[in-house]
């Protein structure tokens, strides 16, 4: 993974500017059809989604007041564990996109929206809807890239601290709802500064995040484990709340991996971004800086409809039950201009977004040339960049790359021979 500009083969540079601006009146027209066509069928999906979801999460609920016989404890955490991804998923992180604020319904309006997560609403907004999506994909610019604890491209110059992304990741996975709160804060850079020197919106901001965690940890890990003490299910009901909150938090992660991290996903560096965008530009960004995931209805819903990624950055304010409508107009238009339509299956687009992160939580090149024969020296070798200092670094690292050339070099030369 490098930005797009420096790559061996840019995969845009066959375009020219009055193609891109063609694509983007193109795109348009799609966006412009579904808002032309959105309606009381919409409404009604919507509508039918929050009711069956507040359903499930009753129902499963009252079923774990009697969590101490295990098949209540197993049917009521698997009910709650979904009804927690649909709220965050194909409700909440769609509501608050704005994608329903037609409807003009001040219940389902992403001004009043607040979801079931350690994020408060506008903290979320603002570095999902306002900055994610206006930058995606700039190294330097979107925080959504590594969340600001990773590396996430090659001319990032690797340390060692790096070594323990695979592990950062794992954790954010299981308590992600606190990594994106803490993330929408900007806590590091805030911690950083001097207290004397912080921003006062970020001292309102880390109250309300904190009074949100604290009304969420209440309602799961006191309220609903007390009100089960009558059938002596307190502490199944409080596990229950946990292993719920568990799995969507990795669920959710997962998804948002599958988004932005496979692969073959493009970044750009913010000197080759104009300093006026143009519409078809932005649509050229977003089209390359996502990845789809193939599957069935169920899987798309479960993923409250970001497994279109692609059509979603590209129109994230149409409501989510169109993007399996335009997504073969939107690949359409990708063949159309020669481009990757990035879609795989769940397991491929995670083993992906896994393999990237290991990948490059390495030096350059190391996993690229190891091999079970070499690997005695190349652990040596990485063990020396571990304990050494930046120079020891920096000639262990041009060595690695110039291993690296010469074997994409070979396979090439082996590929050219064979066709």
């Amino acid at each position: 993974m490098t930005v797009v500009t420096k790559k061996d083969e840019n995969p845009v540079a066959h375009l020219t500017p009055e193609d891109i601006e063609q694509l983007g009146i193109e795109l348009d027209a799609i966006r412009q059809e579904v808002l032309d066509t959105r309606g009381e069928r919409d409404a009604a999906y919507i509508r039918k989604v929050i009711d069956a979801q507040r359903k499930l999460e009753l129902g499963s609920r009252a079923v774990l007041l009697a969590s101490a016989f295990p098949p209540a404890f197993v049917a009521g955490t698997i009910g709650l564990s979904i009804a927690k991804i649909i709220e965050n998923m194909e409700i909440g992180h769609n509501v608050m996109h704005g994608q329903w604020d037609w409807m003009r319904d001040p219940k389902i309006h992403s001004t009043t929206w607040e979801w079931d997560n350690a994020s408060t609403a506008e903290g979320w907004k603002h570095s999902h809807n306002e900055v994610h999506h206006t930058y995606t994909n700039i190294v330097g610019k979107d925080n959504d890239l590594g969340y600001g604890i990773m590396r996430v491209d090659e001319d990032q110059r690797w340390v060692p601290m790096y070594l323990a992304q695979p592990v950062w990741n794992f954790i954010n996975a299981c308590f992600f709802e606190y990594g994106i709160a803490a993330y929408d804060l900007e806590l590091g850079k805030n911690l950083k500064t001097p207290k004397d020197r912080r921003p006062e919106s970020f001292t309102k901001a880390a109250r309300a995040t904190l009074g949100k965690i604290r009304k969420q940890m209440t309602k799961d890990y006191v309220v609903h484990p007390l009100l089960s003490l009558p059938t002596g299910s307190f502490l199944p009901t409080l596990a229950a709340n946990f292993t719920a909150n568990l799995v969507r938090n990795v669920w959710s992660h997962s998804v948002i991996m599958c988004g932005h991290f496979p692969e073959g996903v493009e970044t750009y560096e913010k000197a080759a971004i104009p300093e006026r965008e143009t519409r078809g530009e932005w649509y050229l960004r977003q089209m390359l800086g996502s990845a789809n995931i193939s599957g069935s209805k169920a899987m798309h819903f479960m993923t409250g409809n970001l497994s279109h990624q692609i059509e979603h950055h590209l129109f994230p304010d149409l409501p989510s039950n169109r993007y399996a409508e335009v997504a073969p107009k939107v690949q359409a238009l990708f063949e159309k201009y020669d481009l990757n339509y990035h879609s795989a299956s769940l397991p491929a687009q995670v083993y992906s977004a896994w393999h990237k992160v290991v990948r490059l939580s390495l030096p350059n090149g190391w996993l690229e040339t190891t091999t079970k024969d070499n690997l005695p020296s190349q652990l040596k070798m990485l063990w020396a960049m571990t304990t050494g200092d930046r120079k020891v670094r920096r000639v262990a690292q041009l060595r690695l790359e110039q291993q690296a050339r010469r074997l994409r070099a070979q396979k090439k030369a082996d590929v050219e021979r064979v066709a």
